[in-house]
């Protein structure tokens, strides 16, 4: 009796989980040489009288529209008895079918050929896609459980990596419609390491051809150190949902450098192989990338919840959850000794002279520059803008600005590191979606409300620029402000290939991007001569006549030589007497390994 109850049970138990998976996907690459998959799906439990399924428009951890529906063909439907459905056409990324049965089965193909962290690349070295560029879905079901099986190429000793949860063989399942839609799939003859932090499984998964196993031993002990250095920051791991995250590392010839990051998982292709210098340059994205376990994947804005694949979501707090990562990401690196300090200090130069000497904060504040993503972040658009004078990228920006307040609070004998973890305590521990006005509060409640209101009210609701002289000066770094002669825009060829910079000579002088310049005073310009070197033969507040060809037509003005300011940056040796004891203690304990 009691061994009938306990099969009866089990029965059940299976009955109940399988009945609640609504939505079931078989993928097939048949044809990977023309970067074509096969995608079977069905969908049932349905209720609505007219079916109703689609492609995303958009993808998490990106911010535009990409319009997925664009590579999707031969689209063909039938109900649960094989009879043919007719689809129509409501608007370009939809399908509505009428007459179903409560179920419907939906077949396509799917065109691939872009290896990065949003589409989706077929061939025969791989299936890599992201699920919103793969998988069509019905919004009536997004909160049931959805079952995907790939059915992988055996000739081409392909394997399934992926973040969802392995059901057996290749099958897999996902306990609804937007954790499917977050979680890559590399499938691939790839290798494989990992390492264990307590309980938790870390696991690289590397698609490389070109690399030899000691090579990928050698990044992987890199991918350790960055791993172990950023738990630092907020003293543990998150909880990972199937107690593993894996790096989907696909260093191959045909992938397209890119980063994406996943609740348990990140996408990180690049064409550079490590056998070809990527035992070096790939691992910034892998720094930056797992970062994001904290902040944006559970330490999340609330602009971003739940994220909405209909439309483009856009948020005015990534200059927080992606700049500040941005921040951590090479800091993480020179604390755990992959990049010396000086490289450290090198590093920041580019970023920095981009931010404060842009006009773009005469326009936008960080808030308003976040609101930029959905026309930035991978977005096309055929028409002209003036990103030149108007943008700074909230990467770069968020970045400086964390850079700008962890010296403001070590100022105070206070970091970021205890602020950021406080934050995580708040509002990524307990998944609860903050807003700027949570992190202002949270700052105020860490350093004070003075600190507190002074920061946001100076740099984030405003576009002020930090005392960097100052703050720099105390952990053991120079800053030096530069005014050398500058035309002010981008010249290639004797063309200009930017906009000018507001204010500038160029600028003031009536030039435009297009423009292309033949004489500098008696000078004649023939690509090879370079502008700036000219320009700096004369005296700032000079006159000199400039002939230029636009439209076809020869015209002349007058330009004013003018400069423009830029900064240097410089870490003061150790031996030099410029570094104070306290100084140096200050840049250690800012620069320092925390493991």
């Amino acid at each position: 009796m009691m061994r009938t109850i306990f099969c009866l049970t089990i029965f059940l138990s299976s009955f109940l989980f399988q009945a609640q998976i609504s939505s079931k996907y078989t993928m097939s690459f048949e044809n990977a040489v023309h970067h074509e998959a096969t995608v079977k799906a069905t969908f049932t439990n349905l209720k609505s009288e007219i079916a109703e399924f689609a492609m995303s428009r958009s993808s998490p951890g990106r911010y535009a529209l990409h319009e997925f529906a664009k590579n999707v063909y031969d689209v063909k439907v039938t109900d649960s008895k094989g009879t043919k459905l007719e689809a129509t056409r409501p608007d370009p990324y939809t399908w509505q079918v009428k007459g179903h049965d409560g179920t419907i089965n939906v077949s396509y193909t799917l065109f691939g050929n872009h290896g990065d962290g949003t589409y989706a690349q077929f061939d025969e070295t791989h299936a890599h896609f992201n699920a919103p560029a793969a998988f069509i879905y019905v919004p009536e079901l997004k909160d049931q459980e959805v079952e995907v099986t790939f059915e992988v190429r055996k000739d081409l000793d392909w394997k399934v990596a992926t973040q969802l949860k392995h059901v057996k063989n290749n099958t897999y399942y996902a306990k609804d419609f937007q954790y499917l839609m977050d979680s890559p799939v590399e499938i691939a003859n790839f290798r494989e390491r990992s390492f264990k932090v307590k309980d938790q499984s870390i696991v690289l998964v590397m698609h490389d051809d070109a690399a030899t196993d000691e090579q990928i031993d050698m990044y992987f002990e890199k991918v350790k150190k960055v791993v172990l250095e950023q738990m630092q920051v907020f003293g543990e791991l998150p909880i990972f949902d199937y107690g593993t995250y894996t790096f989907l590392a696909c260093y191959m010839p045909n992938a397209t450098g890119d980063g994406m990051e996943h609740r348990n998982s990140t996408t990180i292709p690049s064409s550079r192989s490590l056998f070809k210098g990527g035992l070096e340059s790939n691992i910034g994205t892998v720094a930056h990338e797992f970062f994001h376990i904290w902040n944006v994947e559970r330490l999340r804005p609330k602009a971003l919840e739940p994220y909405d694949f209909s439309r483009a979501n856009m948020s005015g707090d990534l200059w927080f959850a992606e700049g500040f990562t941005s921040y951590y990401d090479d800091l993480s690196l020179v604390r755990s000794g992959i990049i010396s300090q000086e490289d450290y200090i090198n590093g920041i130069v580019r970023t920095f002279n981009y931010v404060w000497t842009s006009p773009g904060r005469q326009f936008f504040n960080p808030i308003e520059m976040s609101y930029q993503a959905p026309f930035v972040d991978a977005a096309r658009s055929v028409d002209e803008t003036n990103r030149e004078n108007t943008f700074i990228s909230y990467y770069s920006y968020g970045s400086m600005l964390g850079l700008g307040l962890d010296l403001s609070l070590r100022e105070k004998g206070l970091n970021l590191d205890a602020f950021m973890t406080l934050v995580w305590n708040a509002y990524g521990k307990t998944e609860i979606p903050y807003t700027a006005e949570d992190v202002h509060k949270s700052l105020n409640t860490y350093a004070g409300k003075e600190f507190g209101d002074h920061f946001f009210n100076s740099y984030i609701y405003k576009s002020g620029m930090p005392d960097y002289e100052r703050l720099l000066k105390q952990v053991g770094v120079t800053l030096e402000t530069k005014n050398e002669i500058d035309f002010g825009a981008m010249v290639r060829n004797q063309k200009l290939i930017s906009n000018p910079k507001i204010g500038s000579s160029a600028y003031n002088a009536g030039f435009q991007k297009g423009d292309k310049l033949l004489h500098i005073g008696t000078v004649a310009l023939d690509g090879d001569v370079s502008l700036n070197s000219v320009l700096s033969t004369f005296k700032a507040g000079e006159k000199i006549s400039v002939s230029f060809e636009r439209f076809g037509t020869e015209k002349k003005v007058e330009l004013l030589i003018a400069t423009d300011v830029s900064y240097g940056l410089k870490l003061i040796d150790e031996k030099s007497k410029e570094l104070t004891k306290e100084a140096k203690q200050k840049r250690d304990s800012w620069l320092n390994s925390k493991v």
